[in-house]
């Protein structure tokens, strides 16, 4: 059982993770939600990029809980979308897609046996868990398709007593979650693409603009000492590298074909 630790877990850095959680694809994830006309992605395929993924986690030394499929739920490897990890606390969140809204419950019973602290988003707004980007000392909360003002103004109640302000987003209506733009690379430094980043949102923070063209790549983790970004992106990799960063580049085709990232498929979170 996870301590309840609030202040310590505010004063971890925010890309430093004990454990992540995480789901396996179902064979159904080819019926997964997508706002394009993409070809449905190959459960097979999606399964061994899946491990993959899985296995650059483990080698940073975390540990990882694997969860089974859900096959009654298509999208249920995008794990984050439906739970908020936070100073010692997971909050089961409100999908705003609503062929999505039962992986909450589904995913509550396996948050109860891990943390001490489980809430649930009172009310009836909605919040996306890829809407959401915690730093050391804040959190970014981007409005958009699937997260609304009154699913924000409850998570902020939740979370504020937990040390975290709120930084309220407009996401831009093309960009679908505000992850799909932006991902954290360190304390002090985002990683974001030119359209997210030109809404001035990230005052404070050093930016990095993601390479005209492989604006994809801005949904990466930083995990422990990786960055681990979708393969594909030779521009990105080579300007992180460039940075500093420590690059492991993953193959993330079959998910992209139903609209996700890297970030949308682990809960990262530290004892």
């Amino acid at each position: 059982m996870i301590r309840n630790q609030a202040e310590a877990e505010h004063e971890a850095r925010s890309w430093r993770f004990s454990h992540a959680i995480v789901r396996q694809p179902s064979l159904s994830v080819s019926a997964g939600l997508r706002t394009g006309s993409h070809a449905d992605p190959d459960p097979a395929q999606f399964r061994l990029d899946h491990a993959a993924y899985v296995n650059a986690l483990r080698d940073t030394g975390a540990t990882i809980i694997e969860l089974p499929p859900l096959e009654n739920f298509p999208d249920s490897v995008f794990v984050e979308d439906p739970v908020l990890c936070l100073a010692g606390t997971a909050i089961v969140l409100r999908p705003g897609a609503p062929s999505r809204i039962g992986e909450a419950a589904a995913i509550a019973p396996s948050l109860e046996t891990v943390f001490e602290n489980v809430l649930h988003l009172p009310g009836e707004g909605f919040v996306d868990g890829g809407d959401l980007l915690a730093t050391d000392h804040e959190l970014f909360a981007g409005l958009s398709a699937r997260t609304d003002e009154a699913g924000l103004q409850a998570l902020t109640e939740l979370i504020e007593p937990l040390g975290y302000p709120v930084r309220k987003v407009n996401t831009p209506p093309e960009i679908l979650h505000f992850k799909t733009d932006c991902g954290l690379l360190d304390s002090n430094t985002i990683f974001s693409s030119r359209t997210l980043a030109a809404t001035d949102c990230f005052d404070g923070y050093r930016v990095i603009i993601a390479p005209e063209g492989e604006e994809a790549a801005a949904n990466l983790i930083r995990f422990n000492d990786k960055v681990m970004v979708s393969n594909g992106y030779p521009k990105t990799m080579a300007l992180l590298a460039q940075e500093g960063y420590q690059v492991v580049p993953l193959a993330n085709g079959e998910a992209e074909k139903i609209d996700g990232g890297l970030s949308c498929m682990s809960l990262r979170f530290s004892l």
